[in-house]
């Protein structure tokens, strides 16, 4: 395996990271609305992510940064070409991470109704834009010789593309009720449940219409073999809820996210960024990857902080991993 192809596959398991560990994030702040019944319920959902909010969101800073280095010409066509895209969900992260340090610092109900409408919207935004955006990606976008986009945010806002924003927004949201009634007990453990039920049978039919769909127009054989794996790990964590077992639920829809993200990672493989119009402006692994001195030094950095990373993140989950319940509210947060 060379160097630019290692780095795709190093970048596809940073997204992996991030859309598994933010994404039951954007889940728990999308379901205030469907399972906080009063402030205190607010409460122990917010707390259920509260130690690891932003550490998950990290992921997606780490993968920046690295699609930056390894691959700076698909950096700059995404993010130039996308620029309207990602900077609504930059801004929708910032109003979720303020809401997060600031709906407790005043008593008032109004107050507090405030954050929890920007952390409804600023998990549901980026939850459906990160759909749009990938998608627009396996699909391609009109790119010139100079591999510069030359379409309009509305061309990115094709019926594909917003199957694919339904289908993370939907899967996330399922990650994310799953997770509360993992990390919740009482009565809100059991509502997530049953709620999770209903949003696990619509994530089916929609994630099962984006993935068929993505292997009819745009896949490959190991693509399409993926997709089937994710599909079938979807439907086991909605048995799996259906029967009670909330931990093997939420292991496989983290597996499910994991390998509906590899396998569209997969689909785009060896190119990264198609052109619809043309496809010798195509950018691929091979004409967008950075000099072998520039990848070589990543992958010793990345064989020394990964497992650094990985080891921490693992520890802080295992501190964290108790459940939440209303009585560990303290009655001043009411």
């Amino acid at each position: 395996m060379d160097l630019p192809t290692l780095w795709f596959g190093i970048i596809a398991f940073l997204f992996v990271g991030y859309f598994v560990l933010d994404g039951f994030d954007f889940g728990v702040g999308m379901s205030l609305p469907f399972l906080g019944r009063d402030d205190t319920d607010r409460r122990v959902l917010i707390n259920t992510i509260g130690p690891v909010w932003d550490l998950n969101e990290t992921w997606v800073i780490v993968a920046g940064a690295a699609l930056f280095a390894a691959f700076p010409e698909w950096y700059a066509t995404m993010f130039s070409g996308f620029y309207l895209a990602l900077l609504l969900i930059l801004l929708a992260l910032i109003a979720r991470g303020v809401s997060f340090e600031y709906r407790h610092q005043r008593p008032e109900a109004r107050w507090k109704r405030r954050f929890d409408l920007m952390i409804t919207v600023g998990s549901a935004v980026p939850a459906f834009l990160w759909g749009v955006a990938f998608a627009n990606v396996v699909r391609g976008v009109p790119l010139d010789a100079g591999f510069n986009y030359t379409g309009t945010f509305l061309d990115l806002l094709n019926p594909y593309a917003l199957l694919g924003g339904l289908t993370t927004l939907l899967l996330f949201f399922t990650h994310g009720v799953v997770f509360v009634s993992l990390k919740t007990d009482g009565e809100i453990r059991e509502r997530a449940r049953r709620l999770a039920v209903r949003s696990g049978a619509a994530t089916i039919v929609v994630a099962a219409g984006f993935l068929a769909t993505t292997s009819l127009m745009h896949g490959t054989l190991a693509s399409t073999v993926l997709s089937v794996a994710a599909a079938a790990t979807l439907v086991a964590s909605f048995v799996a809820n259906l029967r009670g077992r909330e931990g093997v639920a939420f292991a496989t829809m983290a597996v499910t996210i994991g390998l509906a993200v590899v396998s569209l990672f997969a689909a785009l493989f060896p190119a990264v960024m198609p052109a619809s119009n043309d496809p010798a402006n195509s950018l691929t692994i091979a004409n967008a990857a950075s000099s072998t001195y520039t990848l070589t030094v990543m992958s010793w950095v990345a064989l020394v902080f990964v497992p650094l990373i990985l080891a921490y993140q693992g520890f802080t989950y295992w501190i964290f991993r108790k459940r939440v319940t209303r009585a560990a509210i303290p009655v001043a947060a009411h």
